[in-house]
């Protein structure tokens, strides 16, 4: 008489594609640390303004300027080590003098959110243009090809730079203040519209390959009609390349947001954000490399946990991959 085995699934548990997924997800020491790195990040975007107040400080009010003794006749903080205190856990910004702590989280907040936002689009329309260009093929599969190959051969950010401003010209007169969220909205437009391109061709030649299997033309067959087909058939068989793509995608837009803004191009000093806060620590890291420091130490560890959990991700949903 045959036993089972102790160590195998117990009622059919983790026997799905998404359970087996998870388990081995779990088993990933590296994945597991990384989200919860990832989550800590996100947290403390959310929380920002829970925290600040909390810290008794604002990210946009300028204390060097507005006490004495904290910054010196060059504009430097007093103190050393960037002027980080008891009052100051990250010390003040040179020449304004505003707190780095609760301007960093602030600019955590601003950047997560920027990059999520044109993540989240540009998968959504990836996927709506890859899938319909693969399903319908002939000539509106050979136009949306055109399309991606062109967007493809454009140098990115380069385009982001030239765009952005021409944009902001149309809907802004010349001597007004450019508003905050039509800088954010401007800026999430600009890069979704060149960001869709690599998604939508992946799963362009997924759906390319899937729509020949034989679970297809059995739907088709029985007369199941093309949203069904798309929704029951196709998707479920990508939702790997979509998580990996989605999750390889946020960290590239966290650095380009950031380059862009140490360009010169979106947000300005005026508002917290990591690229903003580097470009300013560029003038400045010779004669104190404070302000680089915590803004750049944070934003490798992100990019570098967030590269990690999409690695894990990708070798959890597809075994083979795994090297």
């Amino acid at each position: 008489m045959l036993t089972p085995d102790p160590s195998g699934p117990k009622g059919g548990e983790g026997r799905s594609p998404g359970r087996l997924a998870w388990r081995r997800f779990k088993r990933d020491r590296t994945g597991v640390i990384s989200a919860y790195v990832v989550i800590g990040y996100f947290l403390v975007a959310l929380c920002a303004p829970l925290i600040a107040k909390l810290y008794g400080k604002d990210p946009y009010v300028t204390y060097g300027q507005n006490q004495s003794g904290l910054l010196n006749d060059f504009g430097f903080p007093v103190k050393p080590n960037g002027g980080i205190s008891g009052d100051f856990w990250f010390g003040i910004e040179p020449q304004l003098g505003r707190d780095l702590f609760t301007f960093l989280l602030y600019g955590i907040r601003n950047s997560l959110f920027i990059a999520g936002a044109v993540t989240l689009l540009v998968t959504v329309i990836g996927i709506t243009i890859g899938i319909t260009a693969g399903y319908l093929g002939g000539k509106t599969d050979y136009l949306i090809g055109r399309i991606i190959d062109i967007l493809l051969a454009f140098p990115q950010t380069l385009f982001f730079i030239a765009f952005w401003p021409v944009m902001i010209t149309i809907l802004v007169a010349p001597d007004d203040a450019i508003p905050t969220w039509l800088t954010i909205t401007s800026l999430i437009t600009v890069m979704t519209a060149f960001g869709w391109a690599p998604i939508a061709r992946l799963l362009r030649g997924e759906v390319l390959a899937l729509r020949e299997r034989e679970f297809v033309e059995s739907a088709k067959v029985t007369g199941a009609s093309p949203a069904r087909i798309i929704f029951k058939e196709l998707l479920p068989n990508l939702w790997t390349p979509i998580l990996i793509q989605a999750t390889l995608a946020l960290p590239l837009y966290v650095t380009a947001e950031a380059g862009l803004a140490f360009l010169g191009v979106g947000l300005t000093a005026k508002t917290p954000d990591w690229g903003v806060m580097l470009q300013r620590a560029a003038d400045v890291y010779q004669d104190d490399i404070t302000f680089m420091l915590f803004p750049g130490v944070t934003m490798v560890v992100f990019v570098l946990a967030f590269n990690l959990l999409g690695d894990s991700v990708r070798d959890a949903l597809d075994p083979k991959t795994k090297r």
